[in-house]
């Protein structure tokens, strides 16, 4: 079960944020979001809205114990315009035309690690 902290820090994470970018948008100082991640204390309101509006958190999970989610999703990544326009064209395509594209983003991925 992940503490508050611990949550907070994967929504940095997953959005692949460092601490000085992620506490920016989120309106605290570095500092404070250092030590939220450490759970030394809990966020302000303020805080708790900035994290639903910036990264529509489910605030089920964020603020209760235990994975709790009325939507089915624990909270949400925050993609660009790009990566919106991506997933809804994929969306349309047929299964056989999803794994030709999931191959050729996996070849890219493994030619972007082996450099």
């Amino acid at each position: 079960m992940k503490t508050l902290g611990q949550k907070i820090k994967s929504i940095r994470k997953i959005n692949e944020l460092n601490q000085i970018e992620f506490s920016s948008i989120i309106g605290v100082s570095q500092g404070t979001l250092s030590e939220l991640e450490k759970d030394k204390y809990k966020p302000s309101l303020d805080t708790v809205i900035a994290l639903k509006l910036n990264f529509d958190v489910d605030l089920d999970w964020l603020l209760l114990e235990g994975e709790v989610s009325s939507n089915n999703g624990l909270y949400r990544v925050k993609i660009d315009d790009l990566e919106s326009n991506l997933i809804s064209r994929f969306r349309k395509l047929n299964l056989g035309d999803k794994q030709e594209i999931e191959g050729i983003i996996n070849l890219k991925l493994k030619r972007y690690k082996e450099n």
